[in-house]
């Protein structure tokens, strides 16, 4: 595991590709690491493809090193409601299946309950259309993606942009909060 110094908080969210959902995190005041990676499932040591093909039962997801004395954990929660669309029962944007599936995973219960009320906000909210499906969980062992997986967005810009246009991630994420609302 990388090493992220003094870091008292540890949030896990599952929001599709976890190659979108490092940046959003990465450079926020108070966050002092991001680590793409797979949780949820009940396959020790899960590699990317068997994680894809459906065989671990692992979800692709960050796990977020902060200090909350700079931000809050129900910041992170409001950050990554925004880059998902937590009413697709079936992954995420292009990726389809079940390692693509939403999710907060929670430390204690705290997290739980700040996890559970932010849930019924976003259910109440009226922004979406749809049920929102995304879960919340208690975490489990977190296994770090493989190197090639970090930093995706830093490691390959240009992949990365086209890859994350033609998803329809932004434009949802416009559609859906780049209003006021």
């Amino acid at each position: 595991m990388m090493d992220f110094g003094d870091t008292k908080g540890v949030a896990t969210f599952a929001g599709g590709c976890f190659w979108c959902m490092v940046p959003p995190f990465a450079n926020l005041p108070g966050v002092n690491g991001v680590i793409a990676g797979y949780t949820g499932g009940n396959v020790p040591n899960p590699v990317y493809e068997a994680v894809c093909s459906g065989g671990t039962g692992h979800y692709e997801a960050v796990q977020v090193y902060y200090d909350p004395l700079q931000i809050s954990y129900r910041k992170l929660l409001e950050i990554f409601w925004r880059q998902i669309d937590p009413t697709d029962a079936g992954g995420q944007f292009y990726d389809r299946g079940a390692s693509y599936l939403t999710a907060i995973f929670y430390h204690d219960e705290e997290q739980k309950k700040a996890a559970l009320e932010s849930l019924e906000r976003i259910t109440a909210s009226g922004r979406f259309q749809s049920a929102v499906v995304t879960r919340v969980l208690p975490a489990g062992e977190f296994y770090a993606a493989e190197d090639y997986h970090q930093a995706y967005h830093e490691k390959n810009p240009l992949h990365y942009k086209s890859y994350r246009m033609a998803s329809g991630r932004d434009a949802f994420i416009r559609r859906h909060w780049d209003r006021s609302k």
